[in-house]
Formats: C-alpha cells, sequence, structure tokens
C-alpha cells in the first residue's frame, strides 16, 4: 500500500481524536509585506516581468557596486505573518482548539491580526514586526523589521496574562508550539524561565507535545544555538519534544553539534535527522526541504517524497503550513509517515491555493496528489 493510501486510512480513522485536544503557540508576530522584485516595466500596475529568481536578483545588485541602482517593489498582499500566526492560523483550520500568545499589536491588535486573535483568544504581548517578503521562482527573501520583539520576555508574558491564568492554561494544552527562537532575543531565557518556575508545578498530563522551531539560526553565534539546544532537551523532561527544520536549518545544527550534515538526498536526510535526534536525546526530529520530508524517532527513520510544483501562488509560510500538518498527525497518534504525508500535504496545498486547508482539504488534496 503507498504512503498516501495509508495516509487516507489514518486520517479516516484517527481524525475524531483532535477532538477535545488544545494547543498553545507563541510568541512572535510579523505583518508580512509580499513583493515581486520588478525585472522590466511595460505599463502601469502589474504589467511588468519580474525578476525571476534569487539568483538573477543578486546578479542586479552585484552590479550595482561601486554605482548605484533601483529596484521596484511591486506589492502583492498584505498579511499576518510570523511563524507563530501562521502556524497557528493553520491549526486552528484544521478544528483544533488552541490559544495563541505574541506580538500582534499594542495597545490594541493590529488589524491583520483581528479576526485570527478572536479565534485564538489571543494575547498581544508587544507591537508585530514587519517582513517584506521578496518571492522568487527558486526561494525567497524574507527582509525583517523586529525591533518590537525584544519586549517578549517571561516577565511580559506573566504581566500580560496573569501568572495564575499562564499556569491554568499551560497545563491544559496538549501542544505547545514555541519557535521563531532566532528573531526574539530573549527566547532562550523565556524558554528557561518556563522549565525553572512552570513546568515543575504543573501536574502530570497523558499527552504534552512540544514543538520548537528555531526559525533560519544563520545569524546567531553557534554559542547561543548550543545553548538554546541544551534548554530544548530539558523539555523531554515534561512531554515528548519535536524540533522541526529545514534543510539549511538542519545544516546548521548538525554543525554545532558535530554531526556530519550529508547530502540532501533522502538516505543521508534520514542519518542526518537521526544523529540529530541521538544527540538531542529527544523524541522526534523532523527535516523538510522543499523536495521531501524526512523525520527519525526513537524507533526509526521515515521519508515522503513532495507534491513539488514549478507555479506556487505563494511560499511565504509553506514550512509553517508543514509544521502545521505533521503536528495535526502526532496529535492525531499517527504513525510518524502518515505525519510526513499531512505536512507535505498541507505545505503543498497552501503553496497552490493561498490558504490553510482543512482536514478535508487534506483528505482531497491527497486523492488528487499525482
Amino acid at each position: 500500500m503507498s504512503f498516501k493510501s495509508k495516509t487516507l486510512e489514518e486520517l479516516a480513522k484517527r481524525r475524531s481524536q483532535l477532538n477535545g485536544k488544545a494547543g498553545l503557540v507563541g510568541f512572535d508576530g510579523f505583518i508580512d509585506l509580499i513583493k515581486q522584485p520588478v525585472d522590466q516595466r511595460h505599463g502601469p500596475g502589474g504589467d511588468f516581468t519580474p525578476i525571476p529568481t534569487i539568483t538573477a536578483f543578486g546578479e542586479r545588485i552585484l552590479a550595482a557596486g561601486g554605482k548605484s541602482t533601483n529596484i521596484e517593489l511591486h506589492p502583492v498582499r498584505e498579511k499576518l505573518g510570523g511563524n507563530g500566526p501562521i502556524l497557528a492560523h493553520a491549526l486552528l483550520q484544521t478544528g483544533l482548539k488552541l490559544r495563541y500568545i505574541g506580538a500582534l499589536g499594542s495597545p490594541s491588535v493590529h488589524q491583520v491580526f483581528e479576526e485570527f486573535a478572536k479565534r485564538a483568544e489571543a494575547v498581544s504581548l508587544c507591537e508585530p514586526s514587519l517582513t517584506h517578503a521578496l518571492e522568487f521562482t527558486d526561494g525567497k527573501l524574507l527582509l525583517g523589521e523586529m525591533a518590537s520583539l525584544s519586549e517578549i520576555t517571561y516577565d511580559t508574558l506573566i504581566a500580560k496574562t496573569g501568572e495564575g491564568a499562564f499556569f491554568d492554561m499551560i497545563s491544559r494544552v496538549d501542544l505547545l508550539a514555541m519557535v521563531n527562537w532566532t528573531m526574539i532575543p530573549h527566547m532562550t531565557d523565556l524558554l528557561q524561565s518556563l522549565l525553572d518556575r512552570v513546568f515543575p508545578n504543573l501536574p502530570p498530563r497523558d499527552m504534552r507535545l512540544f514543538f520548537f522551531d528555531l526559525a533560519d539560526p544563520e545569524k546567531r553565534s553557534d554559542g547561543d544555538l548550543r545553548g538554546v539546544l541544551q534548554v530544548i532537551r530539558r523539555y523531554q523532561d515534561y512531554g515528548s519534544v519535536t524540533l522541526g527544520l529545514n534543510l539549511k536549518e538542519a545544516q546548521r545544527v548538525a554543525a554545532v553539534l558535530g554531526v556530519e550534515p550529508g547530502e540532501p538526498d533522502p538516505d543521508s536526510l534520514r542519518r542526518l535527522a537521526s544523529a540529530i535526534r541521538r544527540e538531542q536525546q529527544i523524541d522526534t526530529v523532523v527535516i523538510h526541504p522543499r523536495e521531501r520530508a524526512v523525520c527519525a524517532t526513537r524507533e526509526d527513520t521515515w521519508h515522503v517524497p513532495g507534491p513539488l510544483t514549478e507555479a506556487p501562488r505563494i511560499t511565504t509560510g509553506g514550512g509553517d503550513h508543514f509544521n502545521a500538518g505533521f503536528l495535526t498527525g502526532q496529535l492525531m497518534s499517527a504513525p510518524p509517515e502518515a505525519c510526513l504525508a499531512l505536512g507535505v500535504a498541507a505545505s503543498g496545498f497552501y503553496v497552490r491555493q493561498g490558504r490553510s486547508p482543512s482536514l478535508n482539504d487534506l483528505d482531497q488534496f491527497i486523492r488528487q496528489w499525482k
């Protein structure tokens, strides 16, 4: 039986297990300004040829060295952004009961987050940051303005939620997803404070799933990265830990842990995921390049191909939708291969349709996947 058929069986059998499950996601928040760099303009508005690739964009910039240049950015859309809000919004579409804490606006929630904030019963910590997302056929460049994220601390979190209310909230969730470590300067301290002050005082829970997404740690030092990996490892004492990585993130983590990164083929990626999981001593490591996804657990490793498209409607947020699909599988206690398939299907649906899929959408997408 193919992995698609097995995933459809698991989805049909287990989807009711999401009933009664609850999640909490945090802690960032961005307004995404999606833009296309203009190569040749032929007329007003959208009458232009975009710069197609990051390579071509880079060549345009390099050619301006010692001179100057002007590159027009054509606005495509404005939407809620940040790893946390995109992940949380995608999980809400599956029917998961979920709350969000993050940078959504101060003193009031920014209008781009208003509907989401109501659905997620959100608590806003500070003003959102901005991402100028330049999309190309071979990837994207995310140019961020993120000074407000320095306000995200454990003390701010407690001040905004109330200590008793926060402890109660945490005690009731099956999933706690804490993402975008790279861009939140005090995130390691916040994670450490949760370990020191919160979890030792909570009652045990049958399911407590922790999910971490570092979000491209290129600009952070090796020491910073080692530090947060050590903190993440300690969460295994209070539940089941999953670390989600794209290919670039996985290679950087491997270098810091002293693990051979290997090649981006399926077998090498499975070995890489297994080695990172073993070094971290956690339950699950997931690696999701554009072409495929792999994961390693204590039992084995798995791989599924990705449903690539040559003409994506949107790419910003594709990785967050993979994470949402994978976590949906985990919350349903689906086998790892089915979790991977739900992840790539969620991402594949999103980049084609420009919206987050429901469980029915995932079922239909997998049935039509060729």
